[in-house]
């Protein structure tokens, strides 16, 4: 079969898998051209309330598939920031679950998730410096949000690869879960998120990226939903609140 991403949509839950196992699920430049497309596809079902990005087997993505490299290095970058910034828009919450390596453009798709959840034995790198390679200042500025200039800067510097322990102590990582936990725990994680406001979560996935222009937009959001009264009700009368405020669908 050809590489290729594949997605499913259970329980309110999108998984989207990479798959490539032959060369531990690299990108190659069709899966990076097809991904903004199918987020775009996800972000637009009402029946999605949340996403998960996850490798196939053992690994999660060891990067670009370097092949594609020998043609135009500046191309084949713009594809994979271009699904970085998509990955990063999607207006739901999304979370990345990594298991083995998770590196290049790999990290790169992780820090453009919301939240990363790791399995123990994970292995993370951003390795540009190996191949002589500018990261793009937009990652480069993700990842400094995430671990701090310090360590983005061990990162990009050496091209080494950290262990999950050390992810999760510098902010790269959220949650670390034992071998063979991972996928119970996300599965558990989601069924919170999508049984949260989703008109609180994308104000705070706004707000949190940096957005300081729309205050006023979701006070206005908040007042016309009637989420916060249904919320206020639900928790005095000890029953799962009903939300009604949903993204909004294009076109």
């Amino acid at each position: 079969m050809e590489p290729q991403l594949e997605h499913r949509v259970t329980d309110s839950v999108a998984t989207v898998v990479i798959r490539h196992p032959e060369k531990r699920n690299a990108m190659t430049a069709s899966m990076w051209r097809s991904l903004p497309v199918l987020l775009e596809e996800l972000a637009g079902d009402p029946a999605v309330r949340a996403l998960v990005l996850t490798g196939e087997g053992g690994t999660f993505c060891a990067g670009a598939d370097i092949s594609t490299l020998r043609g135009s290095p500046e191309e084949a970058q713009g594809l994979a920031v271009r699904a970085e910034e998509a990955l990063a828009a999607f207006p739901k919450p999304t979370l990345a679950a990594i298991r083995g390596h998770c590196v290049g453009g790999g990290s790169q798709l992780a820090a453009a998730c919301d939240l990363r959840f790791a399995e123990e034995g994970a292995l993370f790198g951003v390795t540009p410096a190996k191949l002589g390679i500018v990261y793009p200042a937009s990652s480069t500025r993700r990842l400094v949000s995430l671990v701090g200039p310090a360590t983005a800067k061990y990162l990009l510097f050496s091209g080494e690869l950290i262990a999950a322990e050390r992810a999760l102590r510098t902010g790269l990582v959220d949650e670390v879960l034992p071998e063979g936990e991972l996928g119970k725990r996300v599965a558990e994680f989601t069924r919170v998120l999508v049984s949260r406001s989703q008109l609180t979560q994308a104000a705070a996935k706004e707000f949190a990226d940096g957005r300081t222009d729309r205050d006023a937009h979701w006070a206005g959001q908040a007042r016309a939903s009637g989420d916060t009264a249904e919320g206020v009700a639900a928790f005095l009368e000890r029953r799962q609140p009903r939300f009604a405020w949903s993204v909004p669908t294009s076109g």
